[in-house]
């Protein structure tokens, strides 16, 4: 087997999903959590989100700081970021 041939057989993507609300609303510290399974659980408005952005919802311009909001995919007011 050739170098390349095993390095792209290692890479298997997995699609995990949304996480779960048990694991979101465990007890368990936003570092034990995983960058995509942490980053859901704030898209979901389980976990309180930890920014210093605000964004304009309605008329008013809200501080993120603290809160938990929902996105936009899950039916709240804060929208996705924008990376790039």
């Amino acid at each position: 087997m050739r170098a390349i041939e095993f390095v792209t057989d290692q890479e298997q993507e997995v699609d995990e999903g949304p996480a779960s609300r048990d694991l979101c609303t465990s007890g368990k510290p936003n570092a034990a959590l995983g960058a995509s399974n942490l980053a859901s659980c704030k898209a979901q408005g389980y976990r309180s989100r930890e920014t210093g952005k605000s964004q304009k919802i309605g008329s008013k311009r809200v501080k993120l700081r603290g809160s938990t909001l929902k996105s936009t995919q899950y039916g709240g007011p804060v929208s996705p970021t924008k990376t790039g």
